[in-house]
């Protein structure tokens, strides 16, 4: 069984793009490298793509496996992706770099990503072109009308809105945005033609943020079409997703080491939960659970005895979609009696699959950006909460299963063949433990605490100026008293930062165990 080693270049310096798979193939006796931080960028900032270049070509030697964000790679990340003035032909030569690297390699499996740009429904510049503050909304609708109309199912009163909204947005803004679609949609094409050329071994092509209609949609057929006619399907897959990418192909990496196909048994909270489309995407819940399972290296199936581990789902429900995404409905979940959602059996259920010895992760994906409170205190008062393989509960539903989904399938490897070392099990259990202070902590309750005194401060939700490090040590002592009153029997100490100087994710370190 070969050991293998793994190069990682994130989509971005985020924790969840930076951290979250270096902890997970910590977990594993598979080394894996990945690139100073310092030349990644920030948010708007791109990286510098020649340093992280000659950073790559310098050491890919005795890498088995690269796994790679073409997005770093071309643009510097994902919102420089989204707000680049780049021509393609620079775009592109960036990008087929990638056959230096196999060609100075010839052992080497590159596993890529590389999404498909985002168009979000409001008007907010946080992380798009600068217009966007002022005709975000118009452009999203822009984009969903003239996708109906090119498909022939637009409305005649649809017609009109789309001439309104047309006339409503400058012809400069709307050229520029278009320019870089395409652009982008071009180096998607150009990416397949390296899976079709041998350079690329798997790709991904994730949906972020996505909708059943619009640009996104739309490009989406256009590259699967694409990709059928070069008979590509068995190596490319497209769903929804993004930040959670980096794991999933770390999952996948480190099965393709080991040889191994992870069998994995789905239950759900919610039987009608599994058919709705979770927001942000483009298709029901389940059918995203099994893409995202079988991208990860493994496969679905129907009998929690020949699983290796059982995926618990809490999904969204009507209800539950309906609570905007808004800190103000966040004070509100608590209030929730959804008939649709069985926590109770869920629960049980939960309970008794581990009693049985059965490795058990949960993915909390009924809210947009947090955790089901509901659940939670559930599953702590089973006293389940260190019995679990993995949880997740963070941001969109994709970001969630693809996280649960890489660290269930790790540690789970090395629990059933009896080889879980104590060290092994202690980095499983300090991932488990960020889940649960991140989705559950932060996410759902101590975000909207902290974001309540922000006005004292004089600073923003997406603007924490110069008070970062005053308003993180607020957020490390909120945190601390949820860590008091839900999760005392996990003993770390804990560092806090404000990732994009901003309250939408907390960065946390985890310092040495108290035990």
């Amino acid at each position: 069984m070969e050991k293998g080693r793994i190069m990682y270049i994130p989509l971005d310096e985020r924790p969840c793009n930076y951290e979250f798979p270096r902890m997970i193939i910590d977990i594993s006796d598979i080394d894996m490298i990945r690139p100073p931080k310092e030349i990644l960028g920030c948010k708007k900032k791109p990286a510098d793509v020649d340093i992280l270049w000659e950073w790559m070509r310098q050491n890919i030697e005795g890498i088995t496996h690269l796994v790679v964000s073409i997005d770093m790679l071309v643009y510097g990340g994902i919102v420089p992706s989204r707000i680049h003035q780049k021509q393609v032909e620079e775009c592109l030569r960036r990008l087929l770099r990638l056959r230096e690297l196999k060609k100075a390699n010839n052992n080497l499996k590159i596993f890529a990503f590389n999404l498909i740009m985002r168009t979000p429904s409001y008007n907010s510049s946080e992380e798009e072109p600068d217009y966007y503050e002022e005709f975000g909304e118009r452009i999203f609708h822009y984009g969903v009308l003239s996708d109906k109309i090119e498909q022939n199912i637009a409305l005649e009163e649809e017609f009109k809105k789309f001439n309104t909204i047309k006339e409503h947005i400058p012809q400069k803004i709307l050229e520029d945005y278009l320019a870089r679609r395409e652009i982008n949609h071009k180096v998607n094409l150009h990416t397949v033609n390296l899976v079709k050329e041998g350079i690329i071994d798997f790709l991904i092509i994730p949906m972020d943020d996505c909708s059943k209609y619009g640009f996104s949609a739309r490009e989406r057929r256009k590259i699967m079409k694409y990709i059928d006619e070069l008979d590509l399907t068995d190596r490319i897959y497209s769903y929804p997703g993004a930040d959670e990418v980096g794991c999933t192909l770390t999952a996948r990496a480190f099965n393709d080491i080991k040889g191994t196909k992870p069998a994995v048994f789905t239950r759900y909270s919610s039987e009608s939960g599994k058919t709705i489309i979770p927001l942000l995407e483009d298709r029901s819940l389940s059918e995203t659970v099994k893409y995202q399972i079988i991208a990860a290296g493994g496969i679905t199936v129907y009998n929690s005895a020949e699983s290796d581990f059982v995926l618990m789902v809490n999904p969204p429900s009507e209800i539950t979609q309906k609570i905007s995404d808004s800190w103000n409905s966040y004070l509100n979940r608590g209030d929730i009696g959804d008939p649709e959602r069985n926590l109770n059996e869920f629960v049980e259920a939960l309970n008794c699959y581990i009693n049985k010895g059965k490795n058990c992760a949960v993915a909390d994906v009924a809210f947009l950006n947090g955790a089901d409170n509901s659940l939670m205190k559930l599953i702590r008062k089973y006293g389940l909460l260190k019995k679990l393989l993995s949880y997740g509960g963070w941001n969109t539903s994709s970001n969630t299963l693809g996280t649960v989904i890489a660290h269930s399938m790790i540690v789970s490897f090395y629990i059933n063949r009896n080889t879980l070392t104590e060290e092994q099990k202690e980095k499983s259990n300090m991932f488990l433990f960020l889940r649960y202070l991140e989705d559950w902590g932060y996410q759902y309750s101590v975000r909207t605490k902290v974001t309540q005194q922000l006005d004292k401060y004089e600073v923003s939700y997406y603007n924490l100026a110069d008070k970062e490090e005053a308003i993180s040590e607020v957020v490390k002592t909120e945190l601390e008293k949820f860590k008091k009153e839900n999760l005392g029997e996990f003993n770390y100490n804990i560092e806090v930062y404000m990732p994009w100087n901003r309250m939408f994710e907390v960065g946390i370190r985890l310092k040495e165990s108290n035990l």
